[in-house]
């Protein structure tokens, strides 16, 4: 490939919006494309804990192939989710919440979720499992590749994504997304 495909309108936005709000942690283009992906297959309600700047809910967006299909996403830092908003404006099928994950939690059951890694006890399948409808999908991202098993990282075991890769309530792949990336899909039950 001599250069990158094109990126949709609503993620050139994003990166727009997060370049002048100085927010430089946002969603790869290797995952926001797998995102995308994967949301081109799913109806009903989509959600992104962590938005930072829209740049994930973007990628989401971009992959939506029906006007029954919704997008809900929450940040924490009121500046950031006003920023991702703004993204949105004149789009119905996506609401931003200035307001942290939880406010989502009663706003399911998703047919996908996107979240970032981070505590066990946060983002763990036990915390998440009831949230995804059956057949749902949770794409986690920010992890390092790991070829061996148990997982480990940073110099010890990774009990987020050992915990993820073998509960029998989902089916779940780490994928490589980039040569320092991976993305683990979780298919619900």
């Amino acid at each position: 490939m001599s250069a990158p495909p094109d990126l949709p309108d609503v993620v050139a936005r994003a990166f727009d919006v997060s370049r002048k709000a100085g927010y430089v942690s946002f969603c790869r283009n290797e995952t926001g494309r797998l995102l995308a992906t994967l949301a081109a297959t799913r109806g009903g309600t989509m959600a992104e804990f962590g938005t930072g700047c829209g740049v994930g809910t973007a990628w989401l967006r971009s992959g939506v192939r029906g006007t029954g299909t919704r997008i809900l996403t929450a940040e924490l830092n009121p500046k950031l989710a006003r920023a991702a908003a703004d993204i949105f404006t004149d789009d119905p099928q996506v609401e931003v919440l200035a307001a942290d994950w939880s406010t989502l939690l009663d706003k399911g059951p998703f047919s996908l979720l996107f979240l970032d890694s981070g505590e066990p006890t946060e983002v763990g399948v036990d915390a998440i499992a009831d949230l995804v409808e059956p057949g749902g999908i949770v794409v986690l991202d920010d992890f390092t590749p790991c070829e061996v098993w148990p997982p480990v990282a940073y110099g010890r075991v990774d009990t987020l994504r050992e915990q993820w890769l073998t509960d029998e309530r989902f089916t779940a792949v780490e994928v490589m997304v980039a040569s320092d990336a991976a993305t683990v899909i979780a298919t619900k039950h």
